[in-house]
């Protein structure tokens, strides 16, 4: 009979998570990861196969729960348009206090890994591209709803919105004033929905 595990292998994922998220896969040494999930070397291979296998995992349960995020936005957003906008503030200014980094994780993984670790790369890059997806179908009902042009197209659209949101992290981890921020957003919005 095989040997149930001994720990809960969610939680050692979502542990996981926040400590690559703050440090990044390079700087979380075995050590790091065995303090944080409370698991031997042992353990963590036996379960997830390497350190790599872990990050992996990891990636994917970040992924999802942004995804989850913007879909439940949607959900109670009055409009397309109101959606982007309490998605975009959600990701940079709601999370800004309690996310372990100001920088999305998977744009730091991209940012950080070198072809040395293509695999865990090409992840982070896929992840990126479906959470680019759920911004195109919110866009896409804000085209149908003529909040936004059509000229321009939803992937596009979606691309600048991607770009403004990578930008728009880094910059409210170097400026704390909430203020110009919510501007800036603002000003993103204006520019999008002018656009003919």
């Amino acid at each position: 009979m095989a040997k149930s595990a001994k720990h809960n292998r969610q939680e050692v994922i979502e542990k996981a998570t926040n400590l690559y998220w703050e440090k990044g896969f390079h700087a979380t040494s075995m050590r790091n990861l065995q303090e944080v999930v409370d698991l031997r070397p042992g353990s963590i291979y036996a379960s997830f196969g390497s350190k790599e296998g872990l990050f992996k995992e990891s990636l994917e349960h970040y992924a999802n729960l942004n995804i989850a995020a913007v879909r439940a936005i949607r959900e109670q957003a009055e409009s397309p348009i109101d959606a982007l906008q309490q998605v975009v503030q959600a990701i940079v200014l709601d999370s800004r206090e309690s996310a372990p980094s100001g920088m999305c994780m998977l744009v730091k993984t991209v940012a950080e890994l070198t072809g040395e670790h293509d695999e865990l790369l090409e992840d982070a890059k896929k992840w990126l591209k479906l959470m680019e997806q759920e911004l195109v179908a919110i866009i896409e009902e804000g085209i149908a709803a003529e909040q936004l042009s059509a000229d321009k197209g939803a992937q596009r659209i979606a691309r600048f919105l991607q770009v403004q949101l990578m930008g728009l992290r880094t910059y409210g981890r170097v400026n704390s004033d909430k203020a110009s921020v919510l501007q800036t957003i603002d000003d993103i919005f204006e520019t999008l929905t002018g656009w003919e």
